[in-house]
């Protein structure tokens, strides 16, 4: 990339950061607040990027001079053909087209073959050398001791951040959390105040006494809890180096982790369970039931839906509709008896549902429908969700850890029994030739506010 190129480019980051640190302090004057842990945490770091951009502009500015006052000349030539003949500046940078999340997958599966050995899964690593080299860097580190005065120690857990980085990367579009935009990010174990009452306020006759009165506040913390997932695969998929093996194991990660953190998102069945899980944002929430299948029906649900936010003393603004895409596609396409869409925003177009009613729509069809029985669903159909992102708090690590055996016994059942008993079933990993890779990742979740989810059941619009 020539240096022009590469001072354009930064210059247009340095004007994204400026502009996202302006949004957050407009943000905080127009609540009139200063700002919260997560915002500024975002407005330093936003800060510490700006700075370092211009100080490596200046740097680049300076190459930029030299190179071209410096171009050295080609045989033949005089040195100022050989400075307009010479491409200067050039750098050349060669990289992969893997799929992101290779290298984790790749490292997964060193580990898996060498069945938790490090230093056999450091030479199996050697493989891939040429494509994917962290991946052999990290597992010798793993198996070499490192010392805080060793300069290079820090670089193997870089790679590996990158690694599961990129896995992350590669899971959160999947996931409703990762495509809800404007989530609150708050940190794990911080005490986050929420204001439960208001001051009183009233009309005051001339010489009368004011009221007095005490703002109601609590607290809110959001403790470590985790998500974990076995995948088994067979000695023989784990030794298979040829793309679609990895494919495989890449999927079967993702789309566990990924079905496992929907459900347990907006299920309202799912309870808080003290010191192991979240509540979803659903739970505990008494929906509006859908009256009907048409398009009246619709916007009369839709109505009764939005007044709930209304009573709650709670703005729309930010909110997004969570639904499966069945139902995303019966709303698509019912007809108005001119033969036009009754609902035009909407869409069917990979994870994003367009618009419904001005907001946008977020597809999942990891919502959990429902089969008529049960308070207080009161029939069949599935749930349509609207929530107010910046009303809920996520604290969400982004790392992915990952353990493998070759020798445990495991329950083969995604709902194991929690103490084993005489019918528990276990099958040996050792005895069938398999392994077991786990992943596991710390993530939690609440809401700020009670009414800031709401949602319709029973939902079956565009079916009749």
């Amino acid at each position: 990339m020539k240096f022009a190129e590469q001072i354009s480019a930064f210059e247009t980051k340095r004007a994204s950061l400026v502009a996202a640190n302006e949004a957050i302090m407009e943000k905080a004057a127009s609540e009139g607040t200063t700002l919260d842990a997560a915002q500024t945490e975002e407005f330093d770091g936003n800060q510490a990027d700006i700075d370092a951009i211009d100080d490596h502009l200046k740097r680049l500015r300076i190459a930029e001079k030299t190179a071209g006052t410096k171009a050295a000349p080609i045989e033949g030539k005089t040195p100022e053909q050989g400075a307009k003949s010479r491409d200067t500046g050039r750098i050349e940078v060669k990289g992969t087209n893997l799929p992101k999340g290779t290298a984790f997958t790749r490292y997964a599966m060193a580990l898996g073959r060498s069945k938790g050995n490090l230093m056999q899964a450091a030479e199996i690593a050697k493989t891939w050398h040429d494509t994917t080299p962290e991946v052999e860097t990290v597992l010798k580190a793993a198996v070499a001791a490192g010392t805080t005065t060793d300069t290079a120690w820090a670089k193997p857990l870089v790679e590996y951040d990158n690694m599961v980085g990129e896995f992350a990367e590669l899971l959160r579009p999947a996931t409703i959390i990762g495509r809800i935009p404007g989530l609150r990010r708050v940190p794990f174990n911080i005490k986050i105040p929420r204001q439960t009452g208001g001051s009183s306020v009233g009309w005051v006759g001339e010489g009368k006494p004011k009221p007095v009165s005490a703002l109601a506040f609590d607290q809110i913390t959001l403790g470590m809890a985790k998500t974990a997932g076995i995948v088994v695969i067979t000695d023989e998929l784990a030794r298979s180096s040829t793309p679609a093996a990895e494919q495989v194991v890449r999927d079967d990660l993702v789309s566990q982790t990924a079905q496992f953190l929907d459900s347990q998102f907006v299920d309202p069945g799912k309870a808080a369970s003290a010191g192991v899980s979240p509540a979803s944002i659903t739970n505990g929430v008494t929906p509006v039931v859908a009256s009907g299948t048409d398009a009246d029906a619709v916007r009369a649900d839709v109505q009764a839906l939005m007044a709930k936010f209304i009573t709650a003393n709670l703005s729309l603004a930010g909110a997004v509709w969570i639904m499966t895409e069945m139902q995303a596609l019966g709303l698509a396409l019912m007809l108005n008896p001119l033969g036009q869409p009754e609902f035009p925003g909407l869409s069917i177009n990979g994870n994003s549902g367009g618009t419904f009613m001005g907001l946008p729509v977020v597809l999942s069809e990891n919502i959990p429908a429902n089969a008529g029985s049960g308070s207080p669903v009161t029939g069949a159909g599935t749930r349509i969700i609207l929530a107010k992102a910046s009303e809920i708090l996520l604290a969400d690590d982004g790392q992915t850890m990952l353990d493998v055996s070759s020798e445990a016994s495991l329950q083969m059942d995604s709902a194991p029994d929690a103490t084993p008993s005489a019918t528990t079933v276990f099958v040996s990993l050792w005895q069938m030739n398999m392994i077991g890779i786990r992943a596991e990742r710390y993530i939690n979740w609440a809401k700020r506010r009670a009414g800031a989810v709401q949602f319709i059941d029973s939902a079956a619009y565009g079916t009749a």
